[in-house]
């Protein structure tokens, strides 16, 4: 039996439908990280035992030796009472930043048509992971002349007609790979192969962007084995905030470091 191929290749059309589904779980995978460590947070579970201790006094839920193990049971609906809202205002308060990112991703200039928008620069590339045939990750690096610009295909729906050329700053809009092979640091060689392509293509790009958040851990770690810095926070958001940033690479930090990268 032969073994699985694995290839960083080219987004074709037929990956249309895949490779939306993913950008959106990419930045929807956030919201879940968020709502997970707000409700573990002290404060949260601090709140919840209070209000339900309040609620087991008010009631007098407080367990009945007489009533044997099943005395222990007295206290479980003010507790679930009060765990529902706060998971219901928590998710609340969490999801529009997310629903608004991946709204705007999904209906920004580059989405609307891939192949044409990634052949504006030859430094440019929407590049999938595939495993087995099917696709794992994706990395799409943006060094057109809008390469810094957050226009919607609503605002500007004609890639046909832009300019090519190429930009002195590339930007990496999207990054994804399945959870599952994380482990493997798979990410590390969607990195790499992104930011070889970006500077090895045109010598007209000087430095690689990437916005990354607190949540996604596995996304600054990968960026930063490969000389990614920290160019400053842009964000505080949510429950208890979490932070979103710019990590940057400069090409002459990527020349220093290319013959030991992989």
């Amino acid at each position: 039996m032969a073994a699985p191929n694995a290839q960083i290749r080219p987004y074709k059309f037929k990956d249309e439908k895949v490779v939306k589904f993913a950008i959106g779980k990419a930045l929807m995978e956030g919201l879940t990280v968020a709502n997970r460590r707000a409700v573990f947070h002290p404060f949260t579970l601090s709140m919840w035992i209070a209000l339900s201790c309040i609620m087991i006094q008010y009631f007098g839920w407080w367990p009945n030796p007489e009533h044997g193990f099943l005395r222990f049971f007295s206290t479980v609906p003010a507790f679930v009472c009060w765990a529902v809202p706060i998971l219901a205002l928590i998710d609340w308060t969490n999801r529009p930043y997310f629903e608004d990112a991946t709204s705007d991703a999904l209906h920004s200039l580059d989405v609307a048509n891939i192949e044409e928008y990634y052949a504006l620069s030859p430094s440019s590339g929407f590049f999938v992971l595939e495993y087995d045939g099917s696709i794992i990750g994706l990395v799409a690096i943006d060094a057109s002349k809008d390469s810094q610009s957050n226009q919607s295909f609503k605002e500007h729906n004609k890639v046909k007609g832009q300019k090519g050329g190429t930009s002195s700053v590339a930007v990496i809009r999207h990054f994804y790979v399945e959870e599952l092979f994380r482990k493997t640091n798979v990410q590390d060689d969607l990195v790499a192969f992104a930011v070889r392509h970006a500077f090895d293509s045109s010598g007209d790009v000087k430095e690689i962007r990437v916005v990354t958040s607190s949540l996604l851990g596995y996304v600054q770690e990968s960026f930063g084995k490969f000389r990614f810095k920290i160019d400053g926070i842009t964000r505080m958001k949510g429950v208890y905030s979490w932070t979103t940033g710019t990590m940057n690479l400069r090409r002459t930090d990527w020349i220093k470091e290319k013959p030991t990268s992989t």
